[in-house]
């Protein structure tokens, strides 16, 4: 039988914002920085498009304010999905964050 739930009974994590900035300087070799104050483990970057098939790059662990290189020279900008998988190394659990250009 349901019954309502209390709220002591369920709290839902608190908000994680995205530690992710896409700087666009170069057409088609976006920069990605981790802008927040903690390290990111086990980064993989996914770049999925119309016309090619699901690449991958790992990345590894990214510091506080360290940037990456994503080239995307052979692709159009238009057809591309760039999945980003991280964990955070505080808990241990598994983010993705998808964008497109």
């Amino acid at each position: 039988m349901p019954r309502a739930i209390e709220p002591d009974e369920f709290r839902p994590p608190p908000a994680y914002r995205v530690p992710w900035r896409v700087h666009h300087v170069y057409e088609k070799h976006p920069l990605i920085t981790n802008v927040s104050a903690a390290a990111t483990d086990f980064v993989r970057v996914f770049i999925d498009g119309a016309h090619v098939t699901v690449d991958t790059q790992l990345w590894g662990q990214m510091l506080p304010g360290e940037t990456a290189e994503l080239c995307l020279c052979d692709l159009d900008l238009e057809d591309v999905v760039v999945t980003i998988a991280w964990f955070r190394p505080e808990t241990g659990v598994e983010y993705l964050w998808r964008f497109v250009l």
